[in-house]
């Protein structure tokens, strides 16, 4: 399938399994008479090919060395790039970024990495699911560089449009996305 063929697929996919319209409040606080909920798009078996290959085709040329980010949107997705990226013969690890610390165990904040490697040097995409304000994948960009990592790039499978732009803008990191909330609300 071409790149514009599985685009218009995966489009028709969120659109039936995760859009919808109703009164909603966002993550960012924020009321809204529509939704996005990536979860079911990212948890069928097309969606979610189609996903990690869209994302593996945006992120190709990057040069990255880990893709992650904040739990839960960013674990399919990082995961299923990490697979596709392997079988495509260009490795892109995976991890993903605690919102809390486990209080028992390693008791990590980031996830995914063998004892004895970290993130130092390493250059690293935040992948998110949906995106309104970006204040949730800041999260994940803070964790991140704490480890000494770069932070190359925020994608998004959905931009919301609601600010998120402005806010990787000013942190200084180029932003991304699959789609625009526009596209859904237009169609």
């Amino acid at each position: 399938m071409s790149k514009s063929a599985s685009r218009a697929r995966l489009f028709e996919i969120i659109r039936r399994r995760s859009f919808g319209r109703g009164d909603v409040t966002l993550a960012s606080g924020r009321k809204s008479d529509f939704y996005f909920n990536l979860k079911p798009t990212m948890l069928d078996p097309e969606g979610a090919t189609l996903l990690a290959e869209l994302t593996y085709e945006a992120l190709k040329d990057d040069q990255l060395d880990f893709i992650g980010g904040l739990e839960m949107g960013a674990v399919p997705l990082a995961g299923a790039l990490a697979q596709i990226s392997w079988i495509k013969g260009h490795p892109i690890a995976a991890f993903f970024v605690r919102k809390k610390p486990k209080e028992h165990g390693a008791k990590l904040a980031i996830e995914g990495l063998p004892r004895g490697e970290t993130l130092e040097g390493k250059r690293v995409v935040i992948v998110e699911d949906v995106t309104t304000t970006g204040g949730s994948a800041m999260k994940a960009v803070e964790s991140v560089r704490e480890t000494g990592a770069e932070v190359v790039l925020v994608l998004t499978m959905v931009d919301r449009e609601e600010g998120a732009t402005d806010t990787f803008g000013a942190a200084g990191l180029p932003f991304r996305s699959l789609y625009k909330a526009s596209e859904f609300l237009k169609a």
